[in-house]
């Protein structure tokens, strides 16, 4: 008798298993849900969410928080004559764009760590060095000091202190993930390409969730 529950015991497992996955599926439910980065706010047990900002584009367009609201959006920092790690990030990054390129609900933001050189043009002609003629993949420049605190209190990309001064300096490989209400859900290092495969799934992922 032992011998025949068992298999029976295995086998209708299995069942639940392949029923739940297929009912998340109908109902476009996640499999499974992202996390949350960033502090919890203590008044109202809040999650972070990124603070307002406002900066120009390649097209030298402002672009602000409002412009993302109800988006999913990457974003990193780097800087053009950067000869290191941006060449593997921005051909990482271009992955994302060309995998989510017609998709109305995800963007892309990379944000200079050298203002003072990356200039518009400058921003523009390195867009379109990689095959970028739209704005769904933005390259960011504006006041240093708001560049480097967004990066440091809002995008948690950096721990180190700094104040945005001549002798302050950010470069890290990072890309994070941010959901349509603003909150940080995922980091990855930009110049891996299994973790930006992974990002890639996480946006997907995060599409269903949302």
């Amino acid at each position: 008798m032992k011998k025949i529950q068992l298999p029976l015991l295995i086998l209708l497992g299995v069942g639940i298993i392949a029923g739940l996955y297929f009912y998340k599926k109908q109902n476009k439910q996640p499999i499974r849900k992202l996390p949350y980065y960033g502090p919890v706010e203590l008044a109202d047990k809040t999650q972070h969410t990124i603070p307002n900002f406002t900066f120009v584009n390649q097209y030298n367009e402002q672009v602000t928080k409002k412009d993302v609201e109800g988006k999913i959006y990457v974003v990193d920092y780097f800087f053009v004559t950067c000869k290191s790690i941006c060449p593997i990030m921005a051909k990482q990054m271009k992955r994302v764009y060309d995998e989510f390129k017609n998709d109305n609900d995800v963007l892309i933001l990379s944000h200079t760590v050298n203002p003072e050189d990356d200039s518009v043009s400058v921003l523009k002609r390195y867009a379109e060095e990689h095959g970028v003629f739209d704005r769904k993949w933005m390259f960011l420049t504006g006041d240093k000091k708001h560049l480097y605190e967004l990066a440091r209190k809002g995008y948690l990309l950096n721990a180190e202190e700094g104040d945005g001064g001549p002798d302050d300096f950010i470069h890290t490989q990072n890309f994070a993930l941010i959901d349509k209400k603003g909150h940080i859900r995922g980091y990855y290092d930009g110049t891996d390409n299994a973790e930006v495969s992974r990002l890639i799934t996480d946006i997907k992922v995060l599409k269903q969730e949302e």
